[in-house]
């Protein structure tokens, strides 16, 4: 492998559930490389969406530590910093798209860069780029409510690239679509992965996984490479 572009060290986490613990991450350690599109796979309930939140600083783990290419551990900034660093260094893309219903897609794509407060000029000009490239030229201009769910997804993940950031995750992104737009949709995240970036996509279907560079399976609280 690569130089590692995550590393996970220790990391823990568990549900109390009737005073049960469920353990969902048993002090797993992990280095991944960058420049992959890695797939994230196990049983339903394994704990995918759980790490996924974990790397998108969403949840905070019982123990562990979590770098991203430098050496600081991301688990110990304030909610405020890890808000900051997010924004700036993280993407997500959700199986529901999560797309804003009374915004354009190009609006919708525009959004991220208009919190970090880029000129809107330069923000319309990028979005319009990258919907471009997804194919979505033409429906610039189409709310959520006209677009297909593949269109909708392709909208969310030119939204994840806007501020060009270090590490994609989706979690289940093709949950909600047919094989077609799946896999239409893995390989557009593949043609988006750079040597300064990772992408992490969770999903159930094996028929996808094919088309990543490395699968990392979660089962009974361990992480590991297959």
């Amino acid at each position: 492998m690569t130089k590692s572009f995550i590393e996970i060290k220790d990391l823990s986490k568990k549900f109390v559930d009737k005073n049960d613990d469920i353990i969902i991450l048993n002090n797993v350690s992990l280095k991944l490389p960058g420049n992959n599109l890695l797939a994230l796979t196990g049983p339903s309930g394994s704990g995918k969406s759980t790490l996924i939140h974990l790397l998108a600083l969403l949840d905070s783990p019982d123990n562990g530590s979590y770098s991203l290419i430098s050496s600081e551990n991301l688990f110990s900034f304030s909610e405020k910093k890890k808000s900051n660093y997010r924004k700036k260094n993280i993407s997500i893309v959700f199986q529901n798209y999560n797309l804003i219903s009374d915004l354009t897609a190009v609006e919708n794509v525009m959004l991220p860069n208009l919190y970090l407060n880029i000129k809107k000029n330069d923000t319309f000009n990028l979005a319009k780029s990258l919907l471009t490239k997804v194919g979505l030229e033409n429906r610039l201009n189409h709310k959520p409510a006209e677009l297909s769910g593949g269109e909708k997804q392709r909208v969310a993940i030119a939204r994840s690239l806007i501020n060009n950031p270090k590490l994609i995750l989706a979690d289940e992104p093709t949950g909600s679509l047919d094989t077609k737009n799946a896999e239409n949709i893995i390989e557009l995240l593949r043609n988006f992965k750079n040597q300064d970036s990772l992408i992490i996509f969770a999903t159930h279907n094996k028929s996808l996984v094919s088309k990543s560079d490395l699968e990392l399976t979660i089962s009974n609280g361990n992480v590991n490479f297959k």
